[in-house]
C-alpha cells in the first residue's frame, strides 16, 4: 500500500474555506466535497478559527499560542542539551586534575 502524499495548506486557504463555510450558509460537508478537501480537516480549521475569534483563558489555545508553545519547547529542548553537555564537560575536567 503507498501512503497519499500529504497535502499542505496556506493560511490563506484555510481562512478562505472556513469563509465559505461561514458565509454560504452550506454544510461543512458540502464545502468540503466542493472544495476537494476532507470534512474532518475543514471541520478542524472552523473550529480553531472560531477559537482564534474568542479565546478563553481556560479554554484551547490558538493558533498564535500553539505556535509560541511549540518554540519554546523547542528552545527549552536546546537549553537542557546544552545543560547535560556541560555537565559532563564539568565532569570530564574534574577527573582530569
Amino acid at each position: 500500500m503507498s501512503k497519499k502524499k500529504r497535502r499542505t495548506f496556506t493560511p490563506e486557504q484555510k481562512a478562505e474555506a472556513v469563509k465559505i463555510v461561514r458565509t454560504s450558509g452550506k454544510t461543512v460537508a458540502q464545502v468540503a466535497r466542493e472544495m476537494g478537501l476532507t470534512e474532518t480537516a475543514l471541520r478542524n480549521w472552523v473550529r480553531q478559527d472560531e477559537i482564534n475569534q474568542n479565546p478563553s483563558p481556560q479554554g484551547p489555545l490558538t493558533t498564535d499560542e500553539r505556535a509560541e508553545l511549540n518554540r519554546l519547547r523547542k528552545d527549552l529542548k536546546r537549553v537542557e542539551m546544552e545543560r547535560d553537555f556541560l555537565k559532563k564537560a564539568a565532569a570530564f575536567f574534574a577527573r582530569e586534575t
